[in-house]
């Protein structure tokens, strides 16, 4: 689970699928986050306090993984289920008008967010994820085949245990320009390693993993007419390739693209203060046209 104080207080949502641990922190608008596959709220801890002052941030674990609490025994994990939870949680606390911020498989999510479930939403901004064919990227694909069997899973959790390892291509090395602080790293990990129940939502999710959920998303973002800002990194390493983005702007009906240099695909992590500005200047511009 998140660590991170900075993230505001620890809070619970009851789902029916599950519980859900979230941290929240300032007032005002609503931003919720979402985070990808064996991360949590922690890649968000240095974008909620800039915009904390200003805004209500959500930051829950969803259960991809680095999540502490299990879901319950047939929980759908395809992308829509996944979802329809995130729409679910959003119902849960009572929330509307909401500026959705994602990454990874985050970011594909919430295209599924926006393409089924966008009666809460007002806003969406896209960071470098998932999306169309590119889902899981080529250099973790092997997630899926590792991750789908006991012993297969259980041994590459507990190979992340090693910080060599973290910083393979194959791991969190494509990711970052710089090393995540290890106490992140543990908080993104430990659950795999320690947990059988989170090792089952796993499995079950990288099982439920197709490029059909994504390439369907895609084509429903054409009816998402909401503002989407998409802040994209312009990578060396083709994560996920900045063609991605270009499409997704052209396939949405308000979009705006950005990209940023100096950084990874978490651009949470290597640029958190850019990622900030450009929401919040975002949502701003966006307000104004509203009224």
């Amino acid at each position: 689970m998140a660590i991170s104080a900075q993230l505001g207080e620890l809070h619970r949502a009851e789902l029916s699928a599950g519980p859900v641990e979230y941290r929240e922190r300032g007032s005002g608008t609503p931003i919720v986050f979402l985070h990808g596959i064996v991360a949590n709220g922690d890649v968000w801890r240095n974008v909620v306090p800039e915009l904390a002052g200003q805004y209500r941030c959500i930051t829950p674990d969803w259960p991809l993984g680095s999540h502490r609490l299990p879901m319950r025994d047939g929980t759908d994990f395809t992308l829509f289920g996944l979802a329809k939870l995130v729409d679910e949680f959003l119902e849960t606390l009572g929330l509307n008008d909401v500026v959705l911020v994602a990454n990874d498989t985050g970011g594909a999510i919430a295209q599924a967010v926006a393409a089924r479930y966008p009666q809460r939403l007002s806003r969406l901004v896209l960071t470098p994820c998932d999306a169309f064919n590119n889902f899981l990227p080529l250099p973790i694909k092997h997630l899926q085949l590792f991750g789908r069997a006991p012993l297969g899973l259980y041994l590459l959790a507990q190979s992340l245990r090693s910080r060599a390892i973290q910083r393979l291509p194959i791991a969190f090395g494509r990711l970052t320009e710089r090393p995540i602080p290890a106490e992140i790293m543990r908080s993104y990990t430990e659950p795999l390693r320690s947990l059988s129940g989170v090792r089952r939502d796993f499995a079950a999710l990288v099982s439920a993993i197709s490029t059909r959920f994504t390439e369907e998303a895609g084509r429903g973002l054409s009816s998402f007419d909401r503002p989407t800002l998409i802040v994209w990194a312009r990578e060396r390493r083709r994560f996920f390739p900045a063609e991605y983005a270009h499409r997704l702007a052209d396939i949405l009906p308000d979009a705006r693209l950005e990209f940023l240099d100096g950084t990874g695909p978490f651009v949470s992590e290597d640029q958190p203060v850019a990622l900030s500005r450009s929401i919040q200047k975002f949502i701003i511009e966006t307000s104004q046209h509203r009224r």
